[in-house]
């Protein structure tokens, strides 16, 4: 009985997805990245992302946007010529909602692994990864345009939501990334 079940499930499964249009591409761009919360008075630090993305249409006006990014962020602090370097594996799971002919506003949480952590002083780089928590979460807001030819873009904010210092429960640092994208759906 349970394999009759199993059968039955993956043959509606396999409809079901089989009905929906699925798109895959690429995305990258330039982030525009700093600290909040108690870091204090920190300038931005301009650097990039990149990664894979999915569409899946729900309904006319509905899509969901999984990705995988790979993403360079951080922060300055000009009074001390300081420059704090984090990258980190993103998994943003978007929900679309299309306004007008290819406009959508999007929103959707995400999780992030933190790959490496580096302050840089006085020309000299230090590791400074175990200071900082392991994972990232974060609400993603943004606005994007899809061109019919595969070409699309995208203005999105990343709010942090969680403690990136790992070292004080007294001291809270968020994440808070504005991320300007180029990508293609292939199909």
């Amino acid at each position: 009985m349970k394999n009759v079940l199993f059968v039955l499930f993956m043959i509606y499964f396999w409809n079901t997805t089989e009905a929906q249009e699925i798109n895959f591409g690429i995305k990258g761009g330039v982030n525009f990245a700093t600290l909040t919360g108690d870091a204090g008075d920190l300038d931005s630090r301009t650097a990039f992302h990149i990664g894979v993305i999915t569409e899946i249409k729900i309904s006319e006006k509905f899509s969901f946007q999984p990705e995988l990014l790979y993403s360079s962020q951080g922060a300055k602090d000009s009074k001390f010529d300081e420059e704090l370097k984090t990258n980190y594996l993103y998994l943003p799971l978007m929900l679309k909602y299309y306004i007008a002919d290819g406009v959508s506003i999007q929103a959707g949480p995400q999780i992030g692994l933190l790959l490496s952590a580096n302050s840089e002083f006085d020309g000299e780089e230090e590791d400074i990864k175990e200071f900082l928590n392991d994972l990232d979460f974060g609400l993603n807001f943004g606005i994007g345009y899809a061109m019919n030819n595969g070409l699309n873009f995208e203005l999105r904010y990343n709010i942090g939501i969680s403690n990136v210092d790992d070292e004080s429960d007294d001291f809270e640092v968020r994440n808070g990334v504005f991320q300007l994208s180029v990508g293609y759906f292939f199909f």
